[in-house]
């Protein structure tokens, strides 16, 4: 909550911070300077003139000089428009001083000497120059907290397209699976619907959010290796092993399943009789590894590999998770192994 209220007011407590140490080091000066009797009236005085000359002259070009030159980038046009209201100010500074210190019947030398009116001068304009830059690293904080807002919305926007680009591609293959039982008239059609119906509650609703409970995540690769039991009348040999304490783990959804469909479309056939899957999720502390490893199809029925599902997966890893995660795969002679490991 501190972290939230300087981050929010980090502009204010700059200035304000700046001012502090100003007054403190004026007061120290002046208090300091020997051959001279201060009193508290005296003294509050001095730094109120002082600190209220200085504020006017510097937030004069904070708020309204520096803008202009800003905008119009006009160097000889901001320098004459500066000096000309300073060097009045300047003089009504210095014959304001001397008034007063004639009204409390203090007749000090050192405010009627050119070396007063130099060191004012001087002092403000370094006062005026510090005060100018803190706008132009206000500029910096607001211009880079833009940058990084717009960089966060185009990941988000990303991560959306890639998660959208799931929903058709699952719906494609669960249809050619429908399809496929209504064709052979199986019994088990009206259990795939349902199924369905339970893995598109989770794509359409849970999956919306950053991150999911693994369990979920779990549940639904349940249901999907569900379907696919069905759709090869379980003639295939599918082991799903979870190892470690999985609850209430969170990981970003729809992460794991495209190392799943690829182990089913191009790993598996009803027709081969050597055709197995093994998935495997172990939990470590903080640590996920995911693997998957399918058999190999015989050359004739391997079917062409788009590569995009993988591309998808690798794109929304460097997003959700960077720096957090290693991919890889591993394509032998009779099967082929891939392998998350993510730190969550």
């Amino acid at each position: 909550m501190m972290t939230n209220f300087f981050q929010r007011n980090r502009v204010f407590l700059l200035h304000l911070s700046f001012w502090c140490f100003y007054v403190s080091f004026y007061a120290y000066a002046i208090s300091s300077r020997p051959g001279r009797e201060i009193t508290l009236l005296r003294f509050s005085l001095s730094v109120i003139m002082q600190l209220s000359f200085a504020m006017l002259v510097t937030y004069g070009n904070y708020f309204i000089l520096l803008p202009r030159y800003l905008k119009h980038q006009n160097a000889w046009k901001y320098f004459f428009e500066f000096i000309i209201p300073f060097a009045l100010l300047i003089t009504g500074r210095v014959f304001l001083q001397r008034f007063i210190m004639e009204s409390f019947d203090i007749h000090e030398r050192y405010y009627y000497t050119t070396f007063y009116v130099v060191q004012l001068t001087f002092d403000t304009i370094l006062i005026t120059i510090f005060v100018g830059m803190l706008r132009f690293a206000t500029g910096w904080f607001e211009l880079e907290a833009k940058r990084k807002q717009m960089e966060n919305d185009k990941l988000a926007n990303e991560l959306k397209f890639l998660k959208a680009q799931i929903n058709p591609h699952f719906l494609f293959n669960t249809l050619n699976n429908l399809y496929y039982l209504a064709y052979s008239h199986s019994p088990n059609t009206t259990e795939v619907i349902a199924k369905l119906s339970q893995m598109m509650r989770y794509m359409i609703y849970d999956s919306n959010y950053p991150q999911v409970l693994l369990t979920k995540e779990i549940e639904y690769m349940q249901n999907y290796i569900s379907l696919e039991r069905l759709r090869l009348n379980n003639e295939v040999p599918i082991e799903f092993k979870v190892e470690g304490s999985v609850e209430n783990t969170l990981i970003t959804p729809l992460i794991f399943i495209t190392f799943l469909e690829n182990a089913f479309k191009h790993g598996v056939s009803a027709n081969t009789v050597d055709s197995w899957v093994k998935i495997n999720i172990r939990m470590d502390h903080n640590e996920c590894l995911y693997q998957v490893e399918n058999s190999k199809l015989i050359m004739g029925e391997q079917k062409e590999k788009s590569g995009i599902g993988l591309q998808n997966l690798n794109r929304r890893l460097e997003l959700s998770y960077p720096g957090r995660f290693t991919l890889k795969t591993d394509d032998q002679m009779d099967r082929y192994i891939a392998q998350l490991k993510i730190t969550l």
